[in-house]
């Protein structure tokens, strides 16, 4: 039996079977981490698994390579900024591009840390000029972790240059990351840039 667990932040959610869902949530020690979730689109459970909420999981598998049955405890939610567009769209865009670009079960420290930081900034700051810096430099620490450079190009503070620095970015994001699924997944990221310029503008 392989076993795993410990905190995780819910990165995405895919509906399998009736009521139940594949779950990929970014770990500090094992990295990003999938596992099927029994009932996780019931009443209990569907307002745990949101992404960028802050679980307890354990995953079990009975033998190296199956998909782990996944249990959660809710320890954070995020649930409440699902009504601030900006917010929402910048959780969507770093839980979407992690549980994409990030392979499973290698460990990623740094990028758990930032990523951690990035959605309680996100959270808790009063304005976007407050965390679309990180949402930058994440990008950045991303693309350096996986091996693709990530030059961090932030040139001063605030909304515009935190823009400046992503449409930098978003070249090496099409080309070395996300690959077949850049389609869908730009889409997240598309929806946050326009929402950050209609911040800036």
């Amino acid at each position: 039996m392989q076993q795993s667990a410990g905190q995780a932040i819910v990165c995405a959610v895919r509906p399998h079977g009736e009521v139940g869902a594949i779950v990929r949530c970014m770990t500090e020690e094992h990295g990003l981490l999938a596992g099927y979730v029994q009932g996780a689109r019931g009443r209990v459970l569907r307002p745990v698994l949101i992404p960028g909420n802050v679980v307890k999981g354990e995953w079990r598998a009975r033998v190296v390579g199956q998909l782990a049955s996944l249990s959660v405890e809710p320890v954070h939610s995020r649930a409440h900024l699902l009504g601030e567009p900006l917010a929402a769209a910048a959780i969507e865009w770093a839980c979407t591009l992690t549980a994409s670009a990030v392979p499973e079960a290698y460990p990623y420290p740094r990028l758990f840390s930032a990523l951690d930081g990035l959605l309680a900034a996100v959270e808790l700051a009063p304005a976007a000029r407050g965390w679309a810096p990180a949402m930058a430099r994440y990008e950045a620490l991303l693309l350096s972790e996986l091996g693709y450079g990530g030059e961090d190009l932030m040139s001063g503070e605030g909304t515009a240059a935190a823009l400046k620095a992503m449409a930098s970015q978003r070249e090496a994001l099409l080309l070395h990351v996300l690959g077949e699924k850049q389609v869908d997944v730009m889409a997240a990221r598309e929806r946050l840039v326009d929402r950050l310029k209609r911040a800036v503008a």
